[in-house]
């Protein structure tokens, strides 16, 4: 009888430790099969990130206060990443899949026009924390933006930004009027460390390009009829400001062995870029 009883104890005992072994397999197979999911989930947020980082790369310039990272969307879009700060310029969502951009901490506009002020491309980016510059226009338009005019000033972050004019001299609607009057719509000026960027919005060769001589490092000028510059007037502007770096935007053509060999002798670097991506 305690023989019986004995080997009763030992088939419990076997039973038991079968019975933990398995539970012991089974959660560490689903222990392990959580942290695929995690992995597979940091691993596909990464890929995005990369995907997002490559779509459009940047032009990487040193500051005084670390890199500035520069892009040139396409047409009148550019983004600025600069301390950690993302910042859009006239975001247009025609010349680019905003979807694949990295969220804005600042959106500038610099007037009203469509191509400028796109609703779909600024809902893309813009987060409920993304501060907003704009011209007057712009702020009466959205609703919402802190107004800029022609020479206001603003130190909204780790950057600086001026409100200078940007106007039509000469070129003129079917009904004689100015594409862009005078007052309306804004250039801007960027600080970023010892660095001063220079985004000229919708203009022609207007005369206060001229106090800006030799303080820009990098400008982006338009280039298109009838609605602001001309070659000349774009060679013009270029002579006056005479910036380290230039940009042509805001154009459907560019000649760059005329307008470029001009400006061969005044040390300038046309830097050129596609309008759509």
């Amino acid at each position: 009888m305690q023989d019986n009883l004995q080997i009763h104890d030992k088939e419990n005992s076997m039973k038991k430790s079968l019975l933990l072994f398995t539970s012991i397999i089974l959660f560490a197979f689903v222990a392990c099969s959580g942290k695929s999911k995690k992995a597979g989930t940091a691993n596909s947020e990464n890929n995005d990130l990369m995907i997002q980082s490559e779509y459009i790369k940047p032009d990487v310039y040193s500051t005084n206060n670390g890199e500035l990272k520069v892009t040139l969307v396409g047409h009148a879009s550019l983004i600025f990443e600069y301390a950690g700060e993302i910042i859009h310029v006239d975001p247009y969502s025609q010349i680019a899949d905003y979807s694949r951009l990295p969220k804005a901490d600042f959106i500038i506009l610099t007037h009203e026009h469509g191509d400028h002020l796109d609703k779909a491309a600024i809902d893309a980016v813009k987060t409920d924390s993304t501060h907003f510059i704009v011209s007057e226009t712009c702020n009466e338009i959205l609703g919402y933006g802190n107004v800029m005019k022609n020479g206001d000033s603003l130190a909204p972050s780790c950057f600086t930004i001026d409100a200078v004019p940007a106007y039509n001299m000469v070129n003129k609607n079917p009904q004689g009027v100015f594409y862009h009057p005078k007052g309306r719509g804004n250039g801007y000026i960027f600080t970023f460390g010892d660095k001063k960027i220079y985004v000229a919005g919708d203009t022609e060769n207007i005369p206060e390009m001229d106090k800006l001589k030799n303080s820009i490092y990098i400008a982006f000028f338009p280039k298109n009829l009838p609605y602001t510059m001309t070659d000349d007037m774009f060679i013009d502007a270029a002579r006056k400001i005479q910036p380290e770096i230039l940009y042509p935007y805001h154009m459907s053509e560019f000649d760059q062995n005329k307008i470029g060999k001009v400006l061969d002798g005044y040390n300038i670097k046309l830097q050129i870029r596609s309008m759509k991506n």
